[in-house]
């Protein structure tokens, strides 16, 4: 008789065994939610909550809505055009150049030089002059380059050496919850290679896109302005702190250096701010600007 009844009692217990198992799947599913959340809040530097939920399914979604309210965030691989995850306001963040700041060499212009000899010996004088926006003067040079030496300018990157102290700098603003932005005039793809794991460590990279699809490098920059490719004061303004901090070397960096409550200058950049009587501090190496700013802070 029992042996009867299994095969007609089988397809009424399936049902059943599945809607018993749904809400051991989905507290399994809601603690897992969670802490993928946590984990994207904490680089973010954000904090969510999870509140007694009226249902697990119901308050993973809430949980899912709220925190896309609370801060827009988009996952992206290094070579997407990236849009900034420092918050709208804070008290402090430092906005650093790449070429020639963060590397020892002036590595943008070192390439131009190499790619496109001719052009450079003729436009760089007048960039530097000022004679010749640098919007115009980098454009020029970087669309004269062949698309077919896009591989080239990658390895030309590789091995290039940073300052010393860049570790020891971020750490102290890690620490201080104080927001690192890479601003460069330069191409994106150099800044990458040569940061390379400490590429993101850096909130936000904002530098020029080149699309070598076509028979020569094409210019693609989002913040383009009057006259630079990156509008650096336009970056700032994107992100107000009490306290804006700049980093540079060179005229690239010189209307940032204008803008920003406290400057830290070299080479050409010291130069022309003297012309302005603009008040900077000298630097050296990273842990210069490290011992500045901790005495400052601390």
């Amino acid at each position: 008789m029992i042996l009867w009844m299994i095969p007609w009692m089988i397809p009424w217990m399936i049902p059943w065994m599945i809607l018993w198992k749904i809400p051991w799947m989905m507290k399994i599913l809601s603690k897992n939610l969670h802490k993928i959340l946590r984990e994207i809040a904490n680089k973010q530097r954000v904090t969510i909550s999870f509140g007694q939920p009226r249902s697990i399914a119901r308050q993973c979604t809430m949980n899912c809505v709220n925190f896309s309210r609370s801060r827009k965030v988009r996952l992206t691989m290094t070579d997407d055009k990236q849009k900034s995850s420092i918050p709208k306001h804070q008290q402090r963040v430092v906005f650093c150049d790449f070429d020639g700041t963060i590397t020892v060499e002036e590595t943008f212009v070192a390439m131009l030089k190499h790619f496109a000899p001719e052009l450079s010996s003729q436009l760089m004088p007048e960039i530097y002059a000022r004679r010749l926006s640098l919007r115009s003067g980098v454009r020029q040079l970087l669309e004269s380059i062949p698309s077919e030496c896009y591989g080239e300018i990658v390895e030309f990157s590789r091995g290039r050496l940073m300052r010393p102290g860049l570790l020891e700098l971020l750490d102290f603003l890690d620490d201080k919850k104080v927001d690192f932005a890479i601003v460069s005039g330069g191409l994106r793809i150099m800044v990458e290679t040569v940061m390379g794991d400490l590429v993101h460590r850096a909130s936000v990279i904002y530098a020029v896109d080149v699309d070598a699809s076509g028979p020569r490098l094409q210019v693609n920059s989002e913040l383009e302005g009057d006259e630079e490719l990156v509008a650096k004061v336009r970056v700032m303004a994107q992100h107000p702190a009490e306290e804006q901090v700049a980093i540079g070397d060179s005229l690239t960096d010189f209307n940032m250096a204008l803008q920003a409550s406290s400057v830290f200058a070299r080479d050409r950049l010291a130069e022309y701010l003297d012309e302005q009587q603009k008040p900077y501090t000298k630097w050296d190496n990273f842990f210069d600007i490290l011992e500045s700013l901790s005495q400052k802070w601390n």
